[in-house]
């Protein structure tokens, strides 16, 4: 290293993660930071930050000189604000998807990002887990041909977990949660150019939008795609993929300890399928902070930028404008 990550971590309830991601990776913790005490407390207790250290204010240390990484883990609708105030600050930021949840908020983030000069990556953490990148490794090595169809979902009862923030309307299920599968498409088959979708509203009373989303995609190259988001499925957490090729098929998911890769003999014949050993790792924040740190450290392009995760939402809007209107929606990438 030619210089030393120190990281200030904002959000301790689904932040800690990304706490054990910076120690993991040896870099220095100048700051947790909560509104909530309780939350600040449990965390420092956990992995022994000093109180000195713990803050339910981040103006109290945002022009900390020494601090060159922040972690943004909070409530999606804070994102813009938090984000932009350190990166004005002139400090790298690590937030955590969704990038926003409005045109206006992601055309913001974009903005800011560009124009301080630091470092900005969007945690869509799919593209980290390991399933997921051996299922890309696969795609890229041609060994199960050309893709034709790619689906995945985002199957996640909400029942117990929707509070305000979840259940705001702006906060659709697929654009809250179902970004990872929709991320997760774009990662391996590139931007979808057209969307469709079916929208229903059978599992969640509390919130006001479709519970559950069925999205059909139309790629480049002839490629054919579907998300399916359910935000109040009766099944335990998922993100089941399936990528079909010409000369195979890979199956996989983000909570199994193996994968399936079905290919073909010389003469085409589908052979038995291969089971794949893969560690099970679905939140795997010490990668993800390493690639950010590593890209501050060596000054070079963080891939997640602002406006890669702006595209993630774009499709994602797209799908819900899809379901609003019974209309074939082309997403705008174009910021």
């Amino acid at each position: 290293m030619n210089q030393k990550i120190v990281v200030a971590n904002i959000g301790m309830k689904f932040g800690m993660c990304h706490v054990e991601g910076a120690m993991s990776y040896g870099a220095e913790i100048a700051a947790i930071c909560d509104k909530n005490e309780e939350n600040l407390r449990f965390a420092g207790e956990r992995y022994n930050i000093p109180e000195e250290k713990r803050f339910t204010d981040y103006m109290d240390f945002i022009n900390d000189p020494d601090i060159n990484l922040v972690t943004v883990a909070i409530p999606d609708q804070q994102h813009v604000k938090v984000s932009c105030d350190f990166l004005r600050a002139g400090k790298n930021v690590l937030c955590e998807k969704p990038l926003a949840l409005t045109r206006e908020d992601l055309e913001e983030m974009i903005r800011v990002s560009e124009e301080s000069g630091a470092k900005f990556m969007v945690g869509q953490i799919c593209r980290f887990t390991p399933a997921f990148e051996k299922a890309k490794e696969l795609i890229e090595s041609g060994i199960i041909g050309e893709l034709y169809y790619v689906e995945s979902e985002y199957a996640h009862d909400y029942m117990k977990l929707c509070d305000d923030w979840r259940a705001d309307p702006k906060r659709h299920g697929v654009i809250g949660g179902g970004c990872h599968a929709v991320d997760l498409l774009r990662w391996l088959a590139g931007d979808p150019k057209e969307v469709f979708a079916y929208g229903t509203h059978k599992l969640l009373p509390m919130v006001d939008y479709d519970d559950a989303t069925i999205a059909i995609m139309k790629f480049d190259n002839g490629v054919a795609g579907k998300v399916f988001v359910s935000t109040g499925c009766k099944r335990d957490y998922t993100m089941r993929t399936v990528i079909y090729g010409t000369k195979g098929t890979i199956i996989c998911d983000n909570t199994s300890p193996t994968m399936t890769l079905f290919t073909v003999d010389e003469e085409g014949v589908t052979k038995e399928p291969q089971t794949i050993e893969i560690e099970v790792n679905n939140h795997n924040a010490a990668r993800e902070f390493e690639i950010f740190a590593e890209a501050i450290l060596n000054d070079t392009p963080v891939a997640m930028d602002a406006r890669e995760g702006a595209k993630t939402v774009a499709a994602c809007l797209a799908i819900v404008e899809a379901a609003t209107t019974g209309k074939i929606v082309k997403p705008d990438y174009n910021f």
